[in-house]
Order: C-alpha cells, then sequence, then structure tokens
C-alpha cells in the first residue's frame, strides 16, 4: 500500500494535476453545466406531468383540457431539449475566457457554426409530386438536444481556437480611436466569423457531397460510438468510476475530470429516457446522468453518506465524532469534501479501499436490480444532484422502487466502510488517548 500511496504521490498526481488544470476540459465541463439550470426546469414539468397518483391525469384533463399534458411540455422542449444548443455557446464562453478573450463574441460565432453545420430542410411529397423535395426554415429540435451535443462539443472548441488563433495573428479590423467600444468589438469578430462559417460551410458541402445526411452523422459514428461503449456499458461505467476514485484519492476532483468526457453520454441516455417515458414507451437505458448522480453518489462520491452515518454512530475518537455531526448536514445534500478531506480519505491507504470498492458494488448491484426490472428505470428527470437520499431515488424513477434502492445502496455502503472505519477509528483513538496521557504527565 505505500507503494501504491508513493506512486500516486510522485507519479499520477502530477499528471492528473496538469490533466485538471487543461482548458478544454474545463470548459468542456463547465459549458455544459451552463445548460444544467435549463435541463432541471425542464426536468421539473416532466414531473408535474407525471405524478403516480390515482386519478391525477383525469383531474388534469377535466380542469385544462385534454391536451393539457402537451402544453406542459412546452417549457420541457425549451429547456431540455436545447441543452446542445447551449452547450454549443457555453462550451466556447467557457474556453475564451479562460483565454482572455471576448467571451461572448466567441459564444455567438460558435453557435452560429453549431446551426451551420444542422441540416434545417425538412424532406416533404407535394401533393401530385412523386420525389420528396426540401423546404428551409424548420430546426430540428431533436438535433438541438442530447443528439447534437458531440458536435457542439467539437464546434464549441474548434471556432474558440480558430478564433483565438487569428486574434493572435492580428488579422482584424481595426476601428478608429472614438468608436464605441461594442461597435469595434462587433468588427473585431468579423474576419474570424466568416473563416469558422467558411470552414464549418465547406465539411459540410463535403460530407453532404458524399451522400452523409450531416456532420452531425460523422460525428455520432466517430465519437458517439466508442464513447457510448465505454459509458454506456457496465463495465466501461465501472472503469470509469475507478479512475474518478482514483483522481480523488490523490486529491483531484474526479467527478469533474472524467465526467467531463463522459457526461455527453450519459446525458444524452437521461434525453433518450425522457423521451420515451413521454411516449410511454419502454426506457432504452439504465446508465444516465441520474444512475450515478442518485443512486451511485450517495453523499457524494464515494457513496460516503454510509460512512458518515458510522460516524455519527459509531465513532469512539473526538476527532471522528465530532466531524461525523459537522458532515451529516453537507452529506444529506450530498457534498462530502468534508469527509474526503477531513477524515481523511485523500492519500489514506486504510479508507482508500471502501472507497474504491463501494460505487463499484453499488453499480453492479443497481444495474442488475433495473435490468431485471426489481427496480424502476431513471425516467429521464434531471433533478439537482444535491436532492437528499430517498426522495431523489422516488422522484429519478417516479417509483417507490427508486427510494427503497437508495436505501439498500445505503445499508450496502455502510457494511463496506464499516470494517475499514472501526480500524481507522481505534487508531485516531489510540493517538488521543496517547496526547491525553502526555498532556498530563506534562502537567504533572
Amino acid at each position: 500500500m505505500n507503494g501504491f500511496l508513493k506512486f500516486l504521490e510522485e507519479k499520477f498526481m502530477p499528471f492528473a494535476g496538469k490533466l485538471a488544470a487543461q482548458k478544454h476540459l474545463g470548459a468542456l465541463k463547465d459549458g455544459i453545466i451552463l445548460a444544467m439550470p435549463m435541463i432541471i426546469i425542464g426536468s421539473f414539468f416532466l414531473i408535474l406531468g407525471f405524478i403516480p397518483i390515482p386519478g391525477y391525469n383525469e383531474f388534469m384533463a377535466s380542469t385544462f383540457g385534454d391536451q393539457w399534458l402537451a402544453k406542459l411540455m412546452y417549457p420541457t422542449d425549451a429547456t431540455f431539449n436545447m441543452m446542445g444548443l447551449i452547450a454549443a455557446f457555453g462550451i466556447a464562453y467557457r474556453l475564451a475566457e479562460s483565454y482572455n478573450i471576448d467571451a461572448v463574441t466567441a459564444g455567438v460565432i460558435s453557435l452560429c457554426a453549431f446551426l451551420l453545420a444542422t441540416p434545417f430542410n425538412v424532406p416533404f411529397t407535394p401533393e401530385g409530386a412523386t420525389d420528396a423535395v426540401a423546404v428551409g426554415g424548420a430546426i430540428p429540435v431533436a438535433l438541438m438536444g442530447s443528439k447534437g451535443l458531440f458536435v457542439a462539443i467539437l464546434i464549441g472548441l474548434f471556432s474558440t481556437e480558430v478564433y483565438r488563433f487569428i486574434l493572435k495573428k492580428n488579422i482584424v479590423i481595426k476601428m478608429p480611436d472614438g468608436v464605441p467600444p461594442a461597435v469595434s468589438k462587433s468588427f473585431v469578430a468579423l474576419i474570424p466569423g466568416f473563416v469558422v462559417v467558411l470552414i464549418v460551410w465547406v465539411i459540410r458541402l463535403v460530407i453532404e457531397y458524399f451522400g452523409i445526411a450531416s456532420i452531425h452523422d460523422v460525428v455520432q459514428l466517430v465519437l458517439g460510438g466508442p464513447l457510448g461503449v465505454l459509458g454506456g456499458s457496465l463495465i466501461g461505467s465501472i472503469a470509469a468510476y475507478m479512475l474518478i476514485m482514483l483522481l480523488w484519492s490523490a486529491g483531484l476532483h474526479g467527478t469533474n475530470i472524467v465526467g467531463g468526457v463522459l457526461n455527453p453520454v450519459w446525458l444524452m441516455a437521461t434525453e433518450e429516457n425522457q423521451l420515451a417515458f413521454r411516449a410511454g414507451e419502454e426506457l432504452p437505458n439504465i446508465l444516465t446522468a441520474q444512475f450515478f448522480e442518485v443512486f451511485i453518489n450517495i453523499g457524494g462520491t464515494g457513496a460516503t453518506f454510509g460512512l458518515v452515518l458510522i460516524m455519527l454512530l459509531f465513532a469512539k475518537s473526538q476527532q471522528n465524532k465530532q466531524l461525523g455531526r459537522l458532515a451529516i448536514g453537507p452529506g444529506t445534500f450530498m457534498i462530502n469534501e468534508p469527509v474526503i478531506f477531513g477524515v481523511p480519505i485523500v492519500m489514506n491507504p486504510l479508507l482508500i479501499i471502501p472507497f474504491f470498492l463501494t460505487p463499484v458494488v453499488l453499480i453492479i448491484v443497481t444495474y442488475f436490480a433495473m435490468s431485471t426490472g426489481l427496480v424502476a428505470k431513471p425516467i429521464g428527470v434531471a433533478i439537482p444532484w444535491t436532492t437528499p437520499p430517498l426522495i431523489g431515488g422516488f422522484l429519478a424513477t417516479n417509483s417507490i422502487t427508486g427510494a427503497i434502492m437508495q436505501a439498500v445502496n445505503i445499508a450496502i455502503a455502510f457494511m463496506i466502510y464499516f470494517p475499514f472505519f472501526k480500524m481507522w477509528d481505534v487508531m485516531k483513538k489510540k493517538e488521543e488517548d496517547g496526547l491525553s496521557t502526555t498532556s498530563e504527565k506534562t502537567a504533572v
């Protein structure tokens, strides 16, 4: 174990630190987070539409008319299902911000380039005609959401790098002194914006020339497939979570680093479930963003809510008792930095073992509980990640089985952490007793 800690400190931490500071990964994470408030707002209306109370649908239909559900979904379509559009702006904005260049302009350029990469035309067959023709003006809502997320990511990063390169080379139109700053900035963006639009337009024309529908299809094939295998499979998810735990064990925010890459995959699965749930169809995915946020990260990364309960109920050392009292509040709302850095778990050879083991066990148990139908799958509701246990499980699945699954997972985490924590607590108690004895002798 000492060799493992030495490896973490000397080899892994420098690499992981550079990875955590990487501008593009940071922009990817922060840009998608920009869409999260809208996703949660859209999920709120989805919950209102499918409250599992007998007679609820009949009451709503008699009060608001037969189309009440479709009208209630308007906000969901305008928020939840626009995550790709928001990400295209947000990722470019955050990356430009990290470069200290005009972030709003970078976001606007990326947004326009994203729309350019998306085919607007909707084929239809006029009366009396035999072949379909294309008409302009219809933006495909499906590609504005999670299905367009990979393209939004690539364009957000690419367009901002082009914008920065042209600014760095000073290939811009400069206005004379005295021109209002807003006007001057708009002209500075003229050449970079034109170059980005030109490049994306040419790429789209080339792709269409070879008979491919859009850039979205190419990106989905090249990136969506491999990442979908990693984030959408049980083995891939376990491997991803082991990397997250490894990063946290070194004191780095593994959830942000790894999640920045896999969140698009899990968000796509979330939206697919949401659309299937609204249509009354079987939910296609188990491994969604809410699967991990609600059922695996109970109390925070590493499912440390069980550990906090142990500290609160069974700790003998004063340090652990006090930390348990302090951590139960934040842990109830899925915040566990006090535990990770206070116990600590970071660089702790004893507690790193259950910290690694617990999420892996919970992923396997929850996955098979949902795949066998014992527990309802996540319905595509993006509840706030700070939602307390049991409430979160019910809302995420629209079923009491979700709350029961969370309770079972807390119990599993409790049992895994318990023997390791007891050993750690004995060590801390001996340290405190030793310090107390030394203090008494000094006083005498």
